[in-house]
């Protein structure tokens, strides 16, 4: 299995409803991909969050079901959101399980 952890920052003018919109949107996914085991997002509360307001986790079934996610268009989709509303930075992290 492969766990997909993404952490976004955004910029001063994204508010939380904004925030909240891409949670939403991003666990809308889970029932539209396949390969796909798991799938969680939250607003980071973390007081260490260096600015990452959004954590986004996906676990995949391999890496090929990862590797198919990317260029999904309803994950398309989403990502061109996040971009909408400010995205200033994100860190990506793949580990194998």
């Amino acid at each position: 299995m492969i766990d997909h952890i993404v952490l976004v920052k955004f910029g001063e003018t994204t508010t939380q409803e904004q925030l909240q919109e891409v949670v939403q949107r991003f666990k809308a996914l889970k029932g539209r991909l396949s390969g796909i085991v798991d799938l969680q997002a939250g607003i980071n509360f973390s007081d260490k969050n260096q600015g990452y307001q959004i954590v986004l986790s996906v676990r995949f079934e391999n890496r090929d079901a990862l590797q198919a996610y990317g260029p999904n268009p309803d994950h398309q989709a989403v990502a061109a959101y996040i971009r909408e509303v400010g995205r200033v930075d994100s860190i990506v992290v793949d580990i194998e399980l």
